[in-house]
């Protein structure tokens, strides 16, 4: 079985919810949208900086670089002059190499962190603070103690015409470099949480995109989505017909770029298979008579916001837009994949403890005819046309059901608090107060779907009176709201 792409439905915590990664995602999108509004702000001299560096970033040219970040800082000739450093320097960075992207945020650290001193400076007389002392004073002081140069850089930047996307594009730099850099975690954190005050869900704005939507646009929803491949501009008219509908949140700063989006289809009944769904060549059903709405791709566009949750709130927002608009829909759901479960799988099943019943480790054994069922099984699924056999197939069914249901309503992290299951896409969906409805097999038989589910996808249902109990049982305790044919599996 060929490397599958993980599914981009969202979660609260969000780095697995992105598009597929890729090295310095936006920037072959963006880089010279921003280079041409940052230039407008700039004088020759200005430009100088961009210029004289390598794009590597070699020890040489650090000097000049911190001195125009000092420079900037420091607001030398006014507020105007500042501006255009803070553009002459983001412009800079898009020069960039992913070397030289690395060496300047090395130069973040080491040179426009926080004050030692005055930090702790203000450590102590907060901790020595008299009985009649100014304590909301001693607070303040160490609020400005703990910030950081490099964080009035970041608001220079955004204060620039497509500064908030280029902060935004920065921090998904910053995470791509996370893995070979940790140190660098402690600016991507700063990033976020300037980001998360900047994406307050207030701020954002819920639209629905047609395929009248100018065409840029439509061109970035078949770059960003990442959970179903679209193929063609076929496919994706066919995503926006009249029984489908797309909403995305946008932000005013950014009002061309999608931040996250969901697909829905208006159907009849429960759908189970994604295949089905997607058909171009189904007939479009109409919209007045569905009673079901099914949920069926959520990505996150930006993978700099990551961390960043507001998928919560993009499922209930258009829930209640349809409710009002097709009042005779009865059902919210969602046709989700399960991207952890064949991972999961392929190593829980050598156990211990055994995760193969006596009974389907003989069924495995004599299907394969082998005395090692748990292997056998593993090797079966990476057979590609495993599922064409359907003698096979209907074998490992009521198997692979079982310990699907099982990963879904029992595994947990184990990194992480008790009350989060192991599944991504389950954890956002339970958060949000959806419970597990049903299991589908063979709903996804793309590779994808193969590789990473074995083929199954399940439905999440938002019953809109359990939305806040469900929520609450699972952040509480970790209690999972369940149908009794999804614990009838175990």
């Amino acid at each position: 079985m060929k490397p599958t792409q993980q599914t981009a439905e969202p979660t609260d915590l969000a780095p697995e919810a992105v598009a597929p990664k890729r090295r310095f995602p936006r920037f072959a999108l963006n880089g010279r949208v921003m280079a041409r509004a940052l230039a407008e702000l700039t004088g020759t001299a200005s430009r100088e900086v961009a210029a004289q560096i390598h794009p590597d970033l070699p020890p040489e040219d650090i000097g000049l670089l911190s001195q125009r970040i000092e420079d900037c800082l420091a607001g030398k000739g006014g507020a105007v002059s500042a501006r255009a450093s803070a553009a002459d320097l983001g412009r800079a960075y898009l020069t960039l190499t992913p070397e030289g992207k690395a060496r300047f945020f090395d130069l973040l650290l080491d040179r426009f962190g926080p004050d030692m001193e005055a930090m702790k400076g203000a450590a102590d007389r907060l901790a020595n603070l008299p009985d009649d002392g100014d304590l909301s004073h001693a607070v303040h002081q160490m609020r400005i103690a703990l910030g950081s140069p490099r964080i009035e850089l970041f608001k220079q930047f955004n204060s620039l015409e497509e500064g908030i996307k280029f902060l935004v594009d920065m921090r998904a730099d910053l995470l791509s470099l996370e893995g070979g850099t940790p140190a660098f975690r402690t600016i991507s954190d700063e990033l976020r949480d300037l980001l998360a005050s900047w994406f307050d869900i207030g701020f954002l704005d819920l639209r629905q995109i047609t395929w009248d939507a100018p065409a840029a646009l439509l061109e970035k929803l078949v770059s960003y989505e990442a959970v179903h491949e679209i193929r063609s501009w076929d496919d994706l008219k066919n995503r926006l017909d009249s029984d489908r509908r797309c909403y995305a949140f946008f932000h005013p700063n950014m009002p061309s770029e999608p931040l996250i989006f969901v697909e829905v289809a208006l159907v009849s009944g429960m759908a189970g298979n994604v295949q089905n769904l997607l058909d171009e060549e189904a007939p479009a059903d109409d919209p007045e008579s569905a009673d079901t709405a099914i949920f069926y791709s959520i990505s996150n566009a930006q993978a700099g916001l990551a961390g960043v949750g507001f998928g919560n709130f993009l499922i209930k927002r258009v829930v209640d837009v349809l409710s009002h608009e097709l009042p005779n829909l009865k059902t919210f759901a969602t046709l989700s994949p399960i991207p952890g479960f064949r991972k999961w799988l392929d190593k829980a099943i050598v156990g211990p403890p055994p995760l193969l019943k006596a009974a389907e480790a003989q069924s495995i054994g004599t299907l394969t005819g082998t005395r090692e069922p748990a292997t056998a099984l593993i090797n079966f699924l990476d057979n590609d046309e495993w599922h064409k056999d359907e003698v096979a197939a209907a074998v490992v069914q009521p198997i692979l059901m079982r310990l699907c249901a099982h990963y879904l309503l029992n595994e947990r992290r184990p990194s992480e608090p008790a009350e989060r299951v192991m599944d991504p896409v389950g954890h956002f969906h339970l958060l949000n107060g959806a419970r597990i409805e049903r299991l589908n097999w063979m709903a996804d038989v793309s590779e994808n779907g193969l590789g990473q589910s074995a083929g199954m996808m399940v439905n999440y249902q938002y019953r809109l009176s359990e939305i806040d109990s469900n929520h609450e049982r699972y952040k509480g305790n970790g209690q999972v709201m369940s149908s009794s044919a999804m614990r009838g599996l175990l």
